[in-house]
């Protein structure tokens, strides 16, 4: 009964794969939502790759998961990914459905998954993987994720014991998922500009797991990411296995240095300057080591290698530069690390934030704590001349910027997100920095487009 209820839900996925393609709609995870609807335990039966890779974590992982696979895609691997559905349960299934046979065979060998942490109940009891990469582990949209140990709870009971962990050292709550797994850990040596105390709104762990006194820091970067220590009783963050070091932002490089194989080091390219970037390089090297590749190999893999363009692009267009740049919807942490990297970069600047946009509100209602958690007063910079909030939460925006100390002068708004390019200045020499969410990519594309007309 079970078999044929698979093999049923098999032939209704690939026949919707036909349809789909008639229809021009071919990036839908609906294949892997009509499989799990006649068989709701079909990625059990599906045939799966012999070698799974698995990434996971809050901030970093489709970026890490698209630069494994294109490094792949270099090295001649055909790969089972979900990288054109989502990175839930349907999303997988989706994958497995167009890599197997009308018997369910699957015919490629190796595949990566990125995977939305939530899901794992419902991904890992069917899917285990050889290796799993998590970036790292931070507060999310509360309504989804509640709180980050919550997640790293969820990770813990589900990943299978047999599955090798690439975690960030760094982050505390990332490093202590699923204890009893095998591990290594990748993190970033102390590096200019780190602090001794965190200044940001939100840091998730400050007691110390042993003794439960206050955690204090060698260096921390943002919120609770850094090399935590506790006074009291000894405890501290793991040792690294992969470490980056001799971070050289102007010639774009970085040295992993491996403590775990004879304190070896390599330089390897830098795809984007942001920290967080710098990180999923490194928890990539780490990945592509653990595989058995050579340094030099996945250097000429990060030499051909850029960031896929939704979620960092630039264009240059007469004497000024639009920055597109996805910032995660209804994610605190996420935004405050994009407002602080536009803080800090060189010249002066004006800003467009629509993360929330006018398709998502229709749908649902959004709980906007997550404005108070995020770090609005990066804004509050001399550099940024102009802030454009637009959209469904114009005035809540408005409301958070004020707050955060930004001159009203400063703050420009319009109730449509494709109007906002009418309320910019476009300075000589200006950089104008497009922020969206994931759910209005295209939307902040057509702003993009709009900008660099006006411009001409």
């Amino acid at each position: 009964m079970h078999k044929l209820r698979f093999l049923a839900a098999l032939a209704a996925a690939k026949l919707s794969i036909i349809a789909l393609k008639i229809t021009r709609h071919n990036g839908t995870n609906f294949p892997g939502v009509l499989a799990l609807r006649i068989c709701p335990d079909f990625i059990k039966h599906i045939g799966k790759p012999k070698k799974i890779i698995a990434v996971s974590g809050t901030n970093g992982k489709t970026t890490t998961c698209n630069m494994i696979l294109d490094a792949l895609a270099m090295d001649g691997k055909e790969v089972v990914n979900n990288r054109m559905g989502s990175n839930i349960n349907s999303g997988i299934a989706t994958s497995l459905i167009q890599n197997a046979t009308i018997t369910g065979r699957c015919r490629l060998d190796m595949g990566v998954f990125e995977v939305d942490e939530r899901s794992a109940l419902r991904i890992f009891p069917y899917l285990r993987p050889d290796y799993m990469l998590i970036t790292n582990l931070s507060r999310d949209s509360i309504m989804r994720n509640g709180h980050p140990e919550y997640i790293q709870g969820i990770l813990t009971k589900y990943i299978p014991r047999k599955t090798k962990l690439i975690l960030n050292a760094d982050d505390l709550i990332c490093s202590g998922v699923s204890p009893e797994n095998e591990r290594v850990y990748f993190g970033i040596e102390k590096m200019p500009g780190d602090k001794n105390v965190c200044d940001n709104l939100i840091q998730d762990f400050q007691i110390c797991p042993e003794c439960r006194h206050k955690l204090e820091y060698e260096y921390v970067r943002y919120s609770h990411i850094g090399r935590a220590y506790c006074p009291h009783c000894g405890f501290r963050a793991p040792d690294y296995d992969y470490a980056g070091c001799g971070v050289d932002l102007d010639a774009m490089t970085i040295q992993v240095r491996e403590d775990g194989h004879h304190g070896e080091t390599a330089t390897y390219r830098l795809l984007n300057d942001s920290v967080y970037n710098i990180y999923n390089v490194v928890s990539a090297v780490a990945l592509f080591r653990e595989l058995g590749y050579s340094r030099e190999k996945i250097q000429e893999f990060f030499a051909k290698m850029n960031i896929v363009g939704t979620r960092y692009d630039i264009r240059e267009v007469k004497d000024k530069k639009i920055h597109m740049m996805l910032a995660k919807d209804k994610n605190a942490f996420a935004g405050s690390r994009v407002f602080e990297y536009i803080a800090q970069t060189p010249g002066i600047k004006e800003i467009i934030i629509m993360n929330s946009c006018q398709d998502d509100a229709v749908h649902w209602s959004e709980n906007i704590c997550w404005l108070y958690d995020c770090d609005f007063e990066f804004l509050n910079n001399d550099s940024i001349k102009n802030i454009v909030v637009c959209g469904p939460r114009v005035k809540d925006y408005r409301y958070r910027l004020l707050l955060a100390g930004v001159p009203d002068e400063k703050i420009s708004y319009t109730d449509k997100e494709i109007d906002s390019p009418d309320q910019l200045k476009y300075l000589e020499n200006d950089n104008i920095f497009v922020l969206y969410g994931t759910d209005s990519i295209t939307l902040g594309y057509k702003v993009a487009e709009r900008i660099e007309r006006s411009i001409k």
